[in-house]
Formats: structure tokens, C-alpha cells, sequence
């Protein structure tokens, strides 16, 4: 049930994002839409991160290193993302959600078996904040 509601609400945010940037790029032009869609590829990307995150803590009694493969792969993701967006505040969101999630994976090498995850949702939430137009 909780992996059901992790996926919808994943699915909600892309679709609020990509509604909101189709809807800018209509009313403020070319900058506009670029900007959505770097939204909608950093909040696909970003929601990918936190549910396999999520999933990996919820788990790690039966697989510890799943939470070092999941820690790895939204690393990489982030990069990715990073990589892809030209505008400075989507940069910013992505550089706080990488804090974030470092701050989850010190906490987990300094014995945390279940480390706060609310920092890291927080962040993902920024970045929808800043994609908003």
C-alpha cells in the first residue's frame, strides 16, 4: 500500500509539473519552456530517487547494502539531472537534494538503521517549488 501511494504520488507531481510548464511556455515563451522541462525531467528523476531511497530503508533489515546501491544510483540520477539543466535555480534544488541525501548516507555509516527521510522529501518538494513558474 505505502509503495502504491509512493508511485501516485510521483505520478502527480510529473503530471502538476509538465501541466504547469506547458501552460508557461504558452503565456511566457521559449525561456519558460525550457525551464518546465527541465522541471519535468529533474521531478521524474527526482521522484525515482526518493521512492528507491525510500524502499531501500524499508528494507534494509533484509539487504543493509541495498541502501548503498540506492544512495549511489540518486547520486548518479542527481548527476544526470544536474547535468541536463542549464537554469540556476533547478541547479540549486538539485545541489540541496544531493546535500540531503549525503546527510542520509553519513547518517547510515554512523549506525543510523533508520535514518530521517524528511530532508530528502523536503528538498524534492523545493524542487517543485522552483519549477513553478
Amino acid at each position: 500500500m505505502g509503495a502504491s501511494r509512493r508511485r501516485r504520488s510521483r505520478i502527480a507531481i510529473v503530471a502538476a509539473v509538465a501541466a504547469v510548464g506547458l501552460t508557461a511556455g504558452l503565456t511566457t515563451g521559449c525561456d519558460a519552456v525550457s525551464k518546465a522541462l527541465d522541471c519535468v525531467q529533474t521531478a521524474e528523476a527526482v521522484a525515482d530517487s526518493v521512492t528507491e531511497l525510500q524502499q531501500a530503508v524499508e528494507g534494509a533489515a533484509n539487504d543493509p547494502t541495498q541502501i548503498d546501491e540506492s544512495l549511489d544510483s540518486i547520486d548518479k540520477n542527481l548527476g544526470e539531472v544536474g547535468d541536463k539543466t542549464g537554469n540556476a535555480d533547478v541547479s540549486k534544488a538539485v545541489d540541496d537534494l544531493s546535500a540531503a541525501v549525503d546527510n542520509v548516507r553519513t547518517a547510515i555509516k554512523n549506525g543510523d538503521e533508520t535514518p530521517d527521510l524528511t530532508p530528502v522529501t523536503d528538498a524534492a518538494g523545493e524542487l517543485t517549488k522552483v519549477c513553478t513558474p
